[in-house]
């Protein structure tokens, strides 16, 4: 296997110009914390059922992973990256730029954003407009004017009057994860645009409507957590006043220490992310070089693997994990293009 292996870098050395000791014999994985548990248990099964060495994944965060990713083509970059979310268009031509070029998507499921505290606190019913107005940097002006003033909230109460008089702590990732970017988009400006004004400024400018919807405060109210969610279930735990942001699969994990607030009326509930009802939920995805199949070895029996009945069917083990399954007419299409390697179709 190895000297097929030096004989397959060396050509691929000649042809993307990279160092032709590629001597790498194991699928390289980065990326996604919230893909991060899926992407290992795959990872594990696979090197115990076959022949070829266990990958290696690790958790750098969805932008992050895709960073490295597009970095080249050769053995000292990775193969895979996992996405909580779809690539950028700035990271297809990041990609583009340093050769990598033909790339395969891979939709493994859904997830739901939770928003969540320690099981010991007060279970939490919030809206997608009381997230927005906790968490955001610029909010409208309480005189009722089209005004946008820095957030002065302190407390929940001063949020919504229903809500506890607790102070405004939440536990979230950093700008380089795809649950952050996730959280953003579905969350902070699904609050943001149920103000008039605001939805108005998107067709006005995109820029300004992006930077006030998806801008979240530096007070102190936000503290970035690092791409760690088991560290945040731990800091819930220590303080029940505080709230966590973190993939669904990890709040079932955790479900006998931390609890799922409700949003607009729903729980973050294996049923609800199903059928779209929970408001926070997003597709997962990874990411694969085209180039580095063949070269590298079992990057294709890997992908047989992570997209098989047994792992990302409706009973699959990663349903085990907390992963939602895809439709099962998505999961259809997803098998086959990964059949037939084809690669994404890019602007």
């Amino acid at each position: 296997m190895k000297k097929a292996l030096l004989t397959g870098a060396a050509l691929l050395a000649s042809m993307v110009g990279v160092s032709a000791h590629a001597e790498r014999d194991y699928i390289s994985i980065v990326g996604s914390s919230t893909v991060y548990p899926f992407s290992t248990v795959v990872a594990e099964r696979f090197g115990k059922s076959t022949d070829f060495r266990t990958p290696k994944v690790e958790s750098t965060g969805s932008g992050g992973g895709l960073k490295l990713f597009c970095n080249g083509v050769g053995d000292a970059t990775p193969d895979i990256t996992n996405a909580s979310r779809a690539i950028k268009q700035s990271e297809i031509d990041l990609c583009a730029k340093n050769g990598v070029t033909d790339i395969i998507e891979v939709t493994i499921g859904f997830d739901g954003i939770s928003f969540a505290n320690s099981a010991a606190a007060k279970h939490m019913d919030v809206t997608l407009r009381d997230l927005y107005l906790a968490l955001a940097k610029m909010v409208p002006a309480q005189d009722g004017s089209e005004t946008l003033i820095a957030n002065p909230y302190k407390t929940w109460k001063d949020v919504n009057p229903v809500l506890p008089a607790t102070k405004i702590e939440v536990l979230g990732p950093p700008p380089t994860s795809g649950t952050r970017d996730a959280f953003a988009e579905l969350a902070m400006e699904g609050g943001c645009k149920t103000f008039p004004f605001i939805k108005a400024m998107k067709s006005a400018d995109k820029n300004k409507y992006k930077a006030v919807c998806h801008g979240i405060r530096e007070d102190g109210a936000y503290v970035e957590a690092g791409e760690n969610d088991n560290l945040i279930v731990q800091k819930l735990v220590a303080n029940p006043d505080a709230f966590g942001i973190f993939g669904f699969s990890f709040l079932e994990q955790n479900s006998d220490k931390v609890q799922g607030a409700a949003v607009n009326g729903k729980l973050p509930t294996f049923d609800n992310i199903a059928d779209g009802s929970y408001p926070i939920s997003r597709s997962l995805y990874f990411y694969v070089k085209k180039a580095h199949i063949g070269v590298i070895p079992g990057i294709e029996e890997y992908l047989a693997e992570f997209t098989s009945e047994r792992a990302m069917g409706e009973d699959g083990y990663l349903a085990d994990k907390g992963m939602i399954p895809l439709t099962e007419d998505a999961y259809a299409d997803v098998v086959k293009r990964v059949k037939n390697l084809t690669p994404m179709a890019v602007k």
